[in-house]
């Protein structure tokens, strides 16, 4: 591989070497939390429990309202900022670049670019390498992943659930799409990556660097229906480095207990014995239904 052109950059020092790419500051900045949960927060208070319970981050957000998603208030981010230890990230929408720069202006840990926010732009994502700070995107494929990264994000969110419905079995589905296709392009002869690069319209260089280190190059956290402790050790004995947490959490009567247990199972993810004492006492763990009525109404017709 080391004369194969383009992917002997990878086969260096050239992705941890600052000097020689930039980029890896922001992916190394990333690699801090792997092993954790990002908790999403939409005032002080849920900031302190999340942090209290031993989340890696927490992820500002605006209260529920009716109407577009944008970005939070500046000064609701600053308050948080002030008043907790570790890093903070906060949202912005799809393509909204100034959104980004206010963010960076007022020191904010991490960006996320964000589909759970509306789309300012429906055609062109930020291109993040002209930030300081380093961004997440999300993805529902190891196509769209790539792409993200050539874009300048230094970590991925596997997306599932948007709607804050607890139900976990979209995110599962994308998890098992991008390791599955890493394990097929594990197993392919060299020749064949340049077909499954266009196929899955990826930049080459990137899908061949995925292949030598049989992972995404930047760390990867899943998103969506997360609200249990067997849920972030799902994801996580799937391939995850760490997961989102939904604000849904703060709905039930002991959010401390139900994040400290997600964040004890993602660090004790292979223990089920650990995982037992996670998931004792947390009440409402299921306040929703799983399945959507046509679900239902599908298994009833197929007599499953």
């Amino acid at each position: 591989m080391a004369e194969d052109g383009v992917v002997t950059l990878y086969n260096g020092s050239a992705i941890t070497d600052a000097k020689k790419n930039p980029f890896s500051i922001k992916v190394g900045l990333a690699q801090m939390l792997r092993g954790g949960a990002v908790v999403e927060v939409s005032n002080v208070e849920q900031a302190k429990i999340a942090e209290a319970a031993g989340a890696c981050s927490v992820m500002v957000s605006e209260p529920t309202r009716q109407g577009i998603k944008r970005m939070p208030d500046p000064s609701l981010i600053k308050s948080i900022k002030q008043v907790l230890n570790f890093p903070v990230m906060s949202r912005v929408r799809v393509g909204h670049f100034v959104e980004a720069q206010i963010l960076e202006s007022i020191e904010v840990d991490y960006v996320d670019e964000s589909e759970v926010l509306g789309f300012a732009d429906e055609s062109n994502f930020i291109n993040k390498h002209n930030f300081r700070c380093p961004f997440v995107c999300g993805c529902g494929n190891l196509g769209e992943a790539l792409r993200r990264v050539r874009e300048g994000s230094a970590m991925i969110r596997i997306q599932g659930d948007l709607y804050g419905s607890g139900n976990v079995a979209e995110t599962v589905k994308n998890v098992r799409s991008v390791m599955g296709d890493i394990r097929v392009l594990n197993n392919m002869d060299e020749d064949e990556v340049f077909a499954f690069a266009k196929k899955i319209a990826a930049p080459y260089d990137l899908v061949a660097q995925t292949k030598q280190m049989g992972r995404l190059p930047v760390v990867q956290f899943a998103a969506g229906g997360i609200v249990t402790p067997a849920d972030a050790a799902l994801m996580m004995q799937l391939g995850c480095d760490g997961v989102f947490v939904g604000s849904e959490v703060f709905d039930s009567p002991d959010p401390y207990k139900r994040v400290r247990g997600i964040v004890q199972a993602i660090r004790h993810y292979n223990d089920p014995h650990v995982l037992v004492e996670c998931s004792c006492g947390l009440e409402n763990a299921m306040a929703g239904l799983n399945l959507n009525e046509d679900r239902i109404e599908q298994f009833g017709q197929d007599g499953v």
